[in-house]
């Protein structure tokens, strides 16, 4: 077992990050892997569905089919992600602490619970993009329903009513002001919430004890969760680009990229989701322990497990009464009246 577990800066925690991903590797990316491989045979339906209608003449249902599809690849990729992740954690919590790790061991784990690890990140993603939502949302029905009626995005749209100009221009302006307000804000409450799914996952918390365990264990650290976030956010964004741009630049020269082409760009994706799904979890794991450390001793409570020793549970403090107090109190001999001395009513 591993008891070397100290409070670790943020160099060290990315160190440590990179040497766990290098070190087991087949185990993270094949955690990665299931989640890709869903998203890999959903991308492959889709196509070929859509090849099929195409030869077909049926280009009106093409349509409904891309709206379908987009519903139940964003339904399916919830789930499949959120088991992922959940995995993700526990394993990276079992290879941490010097234990040993699976990838049908880590699914099988959390698959009791996948329930709960699905609603606290259903909980956490409205809590942190709700506003977000909420400004696309009313920037969109301003436009379907005042600005597009009165005709200023057409051609002629200089014959439009000025009034309606000066209110998409301003409502343009607030949208962008409100975009970046909500952004921000949707960025501190994920640094907040962002050690919840750790909590969840390795202390069987239920999702709203997790949360509020989160906010307590990341203060002092969330700068430092940042940085992470933004350097396997470049990493990942980096990866995505050298591996795509080849498709993207096609597709933008012919319109549409052949069917072949389209196989070969999701398999690509496959590789890409397997390799970089498991970066940012195993790091947010690695700050959930070092929190602990750092604010609860948790290195001190390993190495006393890890030597067989177990804290003594204190009891409360009971009342303890005296040996006079419990003691029955000896019984007080009768007075009697002594013959010798006067009795009252009598003579002395």
């Amino acid at each position: 077992m591993e008891t070397s577990l100290r409070p670790l800066s943020l160099g060290e925690i990315l160190d440590r990050t990179a040497q766990l991903y290098r070190s087991n590797f087949v185990l993270f990316a094949g955690i990665a892997a299931v989640y890709a491989g869903v998203m890999l045979v959903l991308g492959l339906l889709q196509i070929g569905l859509a090849e099929l209608l195409r030869i077909l003449h049926m280009t009106q249902q093409l349509q409904w089919l891309t709206w379908t599809a987009a519903g139940a690849v964003i339904l399916l990729m919830f789930i499949f992600a959120g088991m992922a992740v959940a995995a993700n954690n526990r394993a990276v919590a079992w290879v941490h602490l010097g234990e040993s790790a699976t990838i049908r061991g880590a699914y099988l784990s959390i698959l009791p619970r996948l329930g709960r690890y699905l609603w606290l990140m259903t909980i956490t993603a409205f809590v942190v993009w709700l506003p977000l939502v909420l400004v696309y949302g009313g920037y969109l029905a301003l436009i379907l329903l005042y600005v597009r009626p009165s005709g200023l995005l057409a051609h002629s749209g200089a014959s439009a009513n000025p009034q309606v100009a000066m209110v998409f221009f301003g409502a343009t302006l607030a949208f962008c002001l409100l975009v970046l307000l909500a952004f921000v804000y949707g960025v501190v409450m994920f640094l907040r919430y962002s050690l919840a799914v750790p909590a969840c996952v390795v202390e069987n918390l239920k999702a709203r004890q997790a949360l509020r365990r989160s906010v307590a264990l990341s203060k002092g650290a969330r700068g430092r969760i940042f940085v992470l976030g933004l350097l396997v956010f470049v990493i990942e964004i980096g990866l995505v680009l050298m591996t795509q741009i080849f498709f993207v630049v096609l597709a933008f020269k012919h319109g549409q990229l052949p069917v072949g082409l389209r196989v070969l760009q999701q398999i690509v994706g496959f590789f890409t989701n397997a390799f970089i799904g498991p970066i940012y979890a195993t790091g947010l794991t690695l700050f959930y322990y070092d929190q602990r450390v750092r604010k609860e001793g948790y290195d001190i409570e390993w190495m006393m497990q890890a030597a067989g020793l177990t804290a003594p549970a204190i009891e409360p403090a009971q009342p303890t009464a005296s040996i006079a107090d419990s003691a029955e109190p000896a019984p007080q001999p009768a007075l009697e009246a002594n013959p010798e001395s006067p009795q009252p009513g009598e003579p002395v």
